[in-house]
């Protein structure tokens, strides 16, 4: 189906939500600003812009502040377009594309010229921003009713979002393996990372996150965020955490890789085949808190084959062994934000699902419905600091260090996909992205 007909579906389906939103809360207007830009601390130069979530989810304009939103039940929504006479900066180009026939569009030069063309009182809207965004009486009030219920909903996609996610997908498969390349070629981690940019037609402020693009020992930092420093005498290891975005929707995507084979190596291998048997599990009617003791469980598994530990699957859970080897969760949901809204919710009124003991670091617990989009990524490090405590601890003689010590030096491993859960088996869209781009 054609991206304009995807899009009328999924705008119908805004409004539908807003509709039941509005009507939990009593209110008859939903008012959604697209932002404002952030100026420096004691600076002219503004930081880069991104929209408002709840904006991007009815129009794709990402780089637009200053426009807003205004929707009443039963009416056409209202876009008031900031096109500013501007000479120091290119002016946003005349409103077009498969969306502006859907709105009735005004379009406005100064920012506060949006007021008049939002409802006249105001006690009755609900306004979904930040402070900074308010027009004189018009302030961002983000009703709990309303958020609860956008967010939870926000949770399955449409088959708009699902067709951007798929784009955006493609774009960070194809960097990835500009990425893979140049570091076989020995490039440095900025290197890499420009690399990665040109090959997903990316600048900085496009990418959906800061890449994580790791030689060696920094692997093992969890959201290494690299500097142009030299390229490392030796590159044994690379770990990259890097998505790409379409219309504001995120891919996030890690591979992880050595450059010779041996232990490290080998145990790549396991964690990837353990990730593919994770992601197939991602199915309607699982709970992914479930899920993600699951991973610990095979992680145990995956330790005591390689002789790293010296314990039981079963022990080494109920210790917490494997928690310094993979101390994150093992994902979370993916759309407009890269670790989307909506992952406690108990239902559309709110409420929150417990992390399930011991794992604090878990941004999913709710179980998974048709239309989630998610992330699986577990992994395997070797921290320092993590491994002296454990060094430290009752469980020490249980550790063989010696293998320990050999694989410190590469980092750590993960891999990472987004799967799309359907009643079936689900969609993996970050594999079928590398499938596409490398055919």
């Amino acid at each position: 189906m054609p991206l304009a007909d995807l899009y009328l579906d999924h705008l119908r389906e805004q409004m539908r939500r807003a509709d039941a939103a509005l009507e939990r809360a009593g209110l008859e207007h939903l008012l959604i600003p697209s932002g404002v830009e952030h100026y420096g601390f004691l600076d002219d130069q503004t930081y880069p812009f991104r929209a408002n979530p709840h904006f991007l989810a009815w129009l794709p304009l990402t780089r637009h502040p200053s426009c807003w939103i205004a929707y009443t039940p039963g009416k056409k929504p209202v876009l008031t377009y900031y096109q500013p006479e501007d000479y120091w900066h290119e002016p946003p180009a005349a409103p077009a594309g498969f969306w502006v026939e859907h709105f009735d569009l005004r379009v406005i030069r100064e920012p506060g010229q949006a007021r008049q063309h939002l409802p006249a009182t105001l006690d009755r809207a609900a306004i979904i921003g930040e402070a900074n965004a308010a027009i004189g009486d018009c302030v961002p009030n983000n009703p709990d009713a309303v958020i609860n219920y956008l967010h939870y909903h926000r949770a399955c996609k449409t088959p708009y979002e699902l067709a951007r996610m798929r784009n955006a997908s493609r774009r960070g498969a194809s960097g990835h393996l500009a990425a893979l390349e140049a570091f076989r070629e020995g490039a440095s981690e900025h290197q890499i990372h420009l690399e990665y940019c040109a090959a997903a037609a990316h600048t900085e402020h496009d990418l959906p996150y800061a890449n994580i693009v790791a030689l060696n020992e920094h692997g093992a930092i969890l959201h290494y965020h690299h500097s142009p420093t030299p390229r490392p005498p030796h590159s044994r290891s690379f770990l990259i955490d890097a998505g790409g975005s379409d219309a504001g929707y995120a891919s996030d995507i890690t591979r992880s890789y050595a450059r010779e084979s041996g232990a490290f190596a080998d145990l790549i291998t396991r964690v990837d085949q353990m990730q593919i048997g994770l992601a197939a599990e991602a199915r309607a009617g699982r709970d992914y808190g479930d899920l993600h003791v699951e991973c610990h469980r095979q992680i145990a598994g995956i330790l005591k084959e390689a002789d790293i530990v010296r314990m039981s699957a079963e022990a080494q859970l109920e210790r917490g062994v494997t928690s310094v080897f993979f101390p994150h969760g093992l994902g979370h949901f993916l759309g407009l934000q890269v670790h989307d809204v909506g992952g406690f919710q108990r239902d559309e009124s709110g409420g929150f699902i417990e992390r399930p003991v011991g794992h604090p670091y878990l941004r999913l617990t709710r179980k998974l419905e048709a239309g989630h989009v998610v992330t699986i990524e577990p992994g395997i490090y070797f921290i320092p600091m993590l491994l002296a405590k454990l060094r430290e601890s009752a469980d020490a003689q249980s550790i063989n260090w010696n293998q320990v010590e050999a694989l410190l030096p590469f980092g750590g491993i993960r891999i990472e996909d987004d799967v799309h859960v359907t009643r079936g088996a689900p969609e993996n869209l970050t594999r079928d992205a590398f499938r596409a781009v490398d055919a």
